[in-house]
C-alpha cells in the first residue's frame, strides 16, 4: 500500500510540473501575442504620420512643368524689359524710343510684382537674375549709343514681345495652375499694346 501511495504521489507531482510547463509555454505565448499588436499599431501610425505628410510636399510640387517653364522665363523676361527700358529712358537719341523705355519700367515693373505675389502665394521660387543669354543681349545694347542704340532696343522689343505674346497665350490656354492661367490673361492686353508701341518706334528710327 505504502508503495502504491508513493506512485500516485510521484504520478501527481509529474502531472503538476507539466501543468506549470505549458502554463508557462502559454503565458509566453500570449505575451508575445500581446506584443504584436501593439509593434504593428505603432507600424500603423508611421505610415499614417507618412500619409499626414504627403500633401504638404505634394503642394509644393502641384505646378506643371510648363508652369514652371513660363513662370521662370516671364520673370526673367520681366528683368530684362526693365533694365534694357531704364537704358531706353537715358540712352536713347530719338524721343519715341525713351517714351518706349519709359513705358517699358512702368508696366513690366507692375507686371514682375504681380508675379512675385503669386509666386509668394503659390511657395514657387522665381528667378532673381538674368540667365546668360539675356545677360548678354543686356550687355550688348548697354554698349550701343546713339541711332544705333535706338535701333538695336526697337528691333528687340518687337521680337521679344512677339515672344512674349506667343507665351502668355499659351499659358493662359492650357496652364494648370488657375492663378497663374490667370496673370498670363490678364497681361496680354498690356503686351500686345507694347508690341504695336514698339513697330510704331522701330519705324520712326529708321
Amino acid at each position: 500500500m505504502k508503495n502504491s501511495i508513493l506512485s500516485i504521489l510521484a504520478i501527481a507531482a509529474m502531472v503538476a510540473c507539466k501543468k506549470n510547463e505549458t502554463t508557462n509555454v502559454d503565458t509566453s505565448a500570449d505575451s508575445t501575442a500581446m506584443t504584436a499588436p501593439a509593434d504593428s499599431g505603432m507600424m500603423k501610425n508611421d505610415s499614417a504620420n507618412a500619409t499626414a505628410t504627403q500633401p504638404d510636399s505634394a503642394s509644393k510640387t502641384s505646378l506643371s512643368e510648363q508652369d514652371k517653364s513660363f513662370a521662370d522665363a516671364a520673370a526673367k523676361g520681366g528683368m530684362m524689359e526693365v533694365m534694357m527700358g531704364k537704358l531706353a529712358a537715358t540712352n536713347a537719341e530719338n524721343a519715341t524710343v525713351k517714351s518706349l523705355g519709359e513705358m517699358m519700367v512702368k508696366d513690366h515693373s507692375k507686371a514682375n510684382d504681380e508675379l512675385k505675389k503669386w509666386a509668394s502665394t503659390a511657395g514657387y521660387t522665381l528667378p532673381t537674375g538674368l540667365d546668360a543669354d539675356k545677360q548678354k543681349m543686356y550687355d550688348d545694347l548697354k554698349a550701343k549709343k546713339g541711332k544705333d542704340f535706338d535701333k538695336a532696343y526697337t528691333d528687340l522689343m518687337v521680337s521679344d514681345h512677339k515672344e512674349d505674346i506667343a507665351a502668355f497665350k499659351k499659358e493662359a490656354a492650357s496652364g494648370s495652375e488657375a492663378s497663374l492661367k490667370s496673370f498670363a490673361s490678364s497681361t496680354l492686353p498690356t503686351l500686345e499694346h507694347h508690341l504695336m508701341e514698339s513697330e510704331k518706334a522701330k519705324s520712326a528710327v529708321k
